[in-house]
């Protein structure tokens, strides 16, 4: 047999166990070791003694979004209110009067003054349509002359438009946001192709080769009804350069004629497509951000005895849209973070498998934030999937548990007691909440400290082994891709990453880096 390619002069971490070698035909990993290195092969590549791992495949992020937002003003480096308003005001300097301002990434949790306010951004940017989204996503901040546009008298269910002093502060939480598709929806497919290209390039540096988007079509995170066309279009000028499974927004989803089910016209539904771009689950809203203390919850947030959260969608809508979706044969992501919220989608995912039992369904509830011990024995129970991000607990931790106090702490983002349970664990960024570059996302579930260095539940903590192979073989299951992807065995797609040392060697860590990156075979990307 002649291959196509041997990677050499490494070590090579299989998922499985560590080896020499990998020799490649047609896309796909055709041997490993000594009998990789004694194939004939029209090209060997030398590694230069890296170590390689199965590629990155993140469960859960908004590539879209992150492409598109590298244009925004970018605020996640504010320590101020003030200092976003300087931010906002330096670009609007560079713009013609009547522009668009648009910032993201703040996180009033680490501003001094808290969340930004209508009467700030007006006096930085006079004569402009200012809009900021928190790094979240589950909250914007707009000027007055973008609230003058809005219709306030028609809040959607699941949204609020945050008053002080009788009159709004510019700040629209949840589904309120909504009040602002008018002015800004739908994104030009071109402009959404834009964003894959870019955010997908920088992927493939960190060493990504598969991604789930979590969310397209509508809701708050779709930017177009036509955004499974921006990722056809982008795959066909070869710009899309991850694999890529879209899950599409529960609000897109209709009853179809002549009792085909719940779905996408033309029955579309989970499992349509190629190695390179599926539709994957649905997803469904069912409340808010823990940061943003909007997340439904059973006791309140500390320091706010009125305030629980709420849900985005009536607790009824939840368990029948689960339901629907469930006997339709979909897989369905479910974003769930207080423990409220679990509560509710834990018995609506019960109802429907109840009454429709599917094996091996693999519905998802994403974030999973709050946990409690009685509910993660349900979820184990039922064959769930919790898809938390381990990152959180750095980039947030320390807003988290301002929100939580410290009694709940130890329920939040669990990781080891989801695989103790017997769950198998994905692992996302939810980018570009946080920095999504998959090394750090590493670090942090197996370190559990916050920004500020203080330990967050580290019973939690996995081992480096744990938390890689979560990021590989873990993600490739939660979308029934295991069997081409998250491990390099013969026959699987061989997708790699090449790194600068171990990642088994937490010692190693704070020097990690990607050297090169490679789908199907063929180096994507090198240092």
């Amino acid at each position: 047999m002649r291959v196509d390619a041997v990677y050499e002069n490494a070590l090579v971490w299989t998922g499985t166990g560590l080896t020499s070698a990998l020799a490649v035909l047609h896309g796909r990993v055709v041997a490993l070791g000594e009998d990789a290195l004694g194939v004939s092969a029209r090209r060997r590549v030398d590694l230069g003694g890296g170590f390689v791992v199965p590629g990155f495949h993140d469960a859960h992020n908004h590539m879209a979004w992150f492409g598109m937002a590298l244009d925004d003003v970018p605020l996640g480096g504010c320590r101020s209110v003030e200092e976003v308003y300087d931010a906002v005001a330096a670009r609007a300097a560079t713009l013609p009067p009547g522009s668009w301002v648009i910032g993201s990434g703040y996180d009033q949790n680490k501003l001094a003054g808290g969340h930004p306010d209508r009467h700030g951004l007006d006096r930085a940017a006079p004569g402009m349509l200012v809009r900021l989204k928190h790094t979240s996503g589950h909250m914007t901040v707009v000027n007055s002359a973008v609230l003058d546009q809005l219709d306030l008298a028609h809040v959607p269910v699941g949204g609020d438009v945050v008053h002080a002093d009788g009159s709004p502060t510019g700040l629209l939480r949840e589904q309120a946001q909504l009040l602002l598709r008018p002015l800004t929806y739908p994104t030009p497919v071109e402009q959404v192709v834009r964003g894959l290209d870019r955010a997908s390039e920088r992927y493939l540096s960190e060493g990504i080769t598969s991604v789930q988007e979590a969310g397209i079509g509508g809701g708050l995170v779709g930017e177009t009804p036509a955004e499974l066309a921006a990722y056809q279009v982008a795959r066909d000028r070869g710009v899309l350069r991850v694999r890529s499974t879209v899950m599409v927004a529960a609000s897109v989803l209709h009853d179809l004629p002549d009792g085909a089910g719940f779905g996408l016209d033309l029955g579309l539904r989970t499992g349509l497509g190629d190695e390179w771009l599926r539709v994957g689950p649905m997803k469904l809203f069912a409340d808010g951000s823990l940061v943003g203390r909007t997340c439904a919850m059973h006791e309140p947030f500390d320091g706010e005895p009125e305030n629980r959260g709420y849900f985005q969608v009536p607790e009824d809508e939840i368990a029948r849209t689960i339901r629907k979706a469930h006997d339709a044969g979909w897989q369905i992501a479910t974003h769930a973070i207080g423990d409220r919220a679990i509560t509710v989608v834990l018995d609506a995912y019960e109802a429907a498998l109840a009454a429709s039992p599917r094996a091996d369904h693999r519905h998802r509830i994403e974030h999973c934030a709050v946990l409690q011990p009685a509910e993660l024995t349900r979820l184990a129970s039922l064959g769930l999937l919790a898809s938390p991000q381990g990152r959180f607990v750095n980039e947030l931790g320390d807003g988290m548990r301002a929100a939580l106090g410290e009694a709940r702490v130890p329920w939040c983002y669990r990781l080891r007691s989801v695989l103790d349970a017997g769950c198998v664990l994905p692992a996302s960024s939810d980018r570009p909440v946080v920095d999504g570059a998959p090394l750090l996302a590493l670090a942090d579930m197996v370190r559990r400290r916050t920004a500020s260095g203080a330990p967050f539940a580290p019973e939690e903590a996995l081992t480096p082994e744990q938390a890689l192979r979560a990021y590989t073989y873990g993600s490739a299951y939660a979308s029934f891709a295991e069997q081409d992807l998250g491990t390099l065995e013969p026959g699987k797609l061989a997708d790699f990453a090449v790194l600068s040392g171990s990642p088994l060697d937490e010692s190693a860590w704070d020097d990690l880096s990607v050297l090169a990156t490679a789908i199907g075979g063929e180096l994507r990307y090198q240092a």
